[in-house]
């Protein structure tokens, strides 16, 4: 495994975060692709076992049951020193006033409610999943802030947003001197890249540890284009969302990556991951799994080493896509809980 710093901090973390919203009760949100503890379990130990120490999940996932079996699990099999706990905040858990978002009540509340569910003492990572439209950006700070210093979390992540508002989260805690944001968890891979026109470029020009989320576009680039996809592929409900208006183009990064992946031997999901793994400013893709050969194949990405043919290969179909990923919560209106 490889390991590098998270950013600006003094925080190691492997080169692969494994994603645990595939851990959970499948009756909590009804996908019936989410594995309970027991199926869980290997998962967790095959990615221990190869040098994986970073996690990452969200009080929404699964109704909470992503972070209790997660944090059974990690107990039971690593020790707390060693391992990076990353969770996030701002979805629903209930449809009800103050339960979601990011004013001082909800979070207070959500970091509580995780702690508990993770069964530990502190959160390494804490983060808002989205940026909360209806609450002042200086609450969210200062919260944030306070969280920090009474010891609950280490660090504080953000995710998807754009460019200008994470910039100006930076500031506004800069000019008042207290806990800044140190990574951004954002939305990039091959059939999404637009994160490369600011966001990338910002985190880089800051320090700022980049972790992206869905690193294999939902695994639409893990097979050929026709090819049909697994149970979570089908029932996905995101997927609409993130691309129908480029599937043209998509589909010829798709067959790029297919043809590279047939010359060299290796599974598609390999070299996808890898030109991720080869971005600059990149820290740490979130890899989700729900079988072994995930866990290895994204293992195995890290020792492959794409030419620079092969990357103008892989980028050159691309065409720009319609902003996506951000998923806020409508002013005024209760959100839907989403999971990414």
């Amino acid at each position: 495994m490889q390991y590098v710093q998270f950013g600006n901090t003094g925080l190691t973390v492997s080169r692969l975060c494994l994603g645990c919203m595939s851990f959970g009760d499948a009756a909590a949100e009804g996908h019936d692709w989410t594995l309970d503890k027991d199926q869980s379990r290997p998962l967790v130990r095959q990615a221990l076992e190869a040098g994986i120490n970073f996690f990452d999940t969200a009080n929404i996932y699964s109704g909470g049951t992503s972070e209790e079996i997660t944090g059974r699990l990690l107990k039971d099999m690593a020790r707390r020193d060693e391992i990076v706990i990353a969770t996030k905040a701002f979805f629903r858990w209930r449809q009800a006033p103050n339960t979601g978002g990011l004013s001082a009540k909800a979070l207070m509340h959500a970091v509580d409610d995780s702690l508990h569910r993770l069964g530990t003492d502190y959160i390494d990572l804490y983060q808002i999943h989205r940026l909360d439209p209806l609450t002042p950006m200086e609450e969210i700070i200062e919260t944030l802030d306070a969280i920090v210093r009474s010891g609950k979390v280490r660090y504080l992540g953000a995710s998807s947003m754009h460019a200008w508002q994470f910039q100006k989260l930076l500031h506004i805690a800069d000019k008042a001197g207290i806990k800044k944001f140190v990574s951004m968890q954002n939305y990039v891979n091959l059939l999404y890249r637009e994160e490369e026109r600011e966001m990338l470029p910002l985190c880089q020009d800051y320090g700022i540890a980049v972790m992206p989320w869905s690193p294999l576009a939902r695994g639409k680039l893990t097979r050929p284009w026709d090819e049909q996809g697994t149970a979570r592929a089908q029932t996905d409900r995101l997927l609409p969302m993130l691309y129908n208006a480029t599937e043209a183009a998509d589909r010829r990064v798709v067959e790029a990556v297919e043809r590279i992946a047939t010359a060299r031997g290796v599974p598609m999901a390999q070299v996808a991951l890898a030109w991720l793994l080869g971005k600059p400013g990149v820290t740490s893709p979130i890899v989700g799994a729900t079988r072994a050969r995930h866990i290895a194949d994204a293992v195995a990405a890290l020792d492959l080493a794409l030419s620079d043919d092969e990357i103008a290969a892989l980028e050159e179909p691309y065409v720009p896509h319609p902003v996506t990923g951000l998923f806020a919560m409508p002013p005024g209106k209760l959100a839907v809980s989403v999971n990414d």
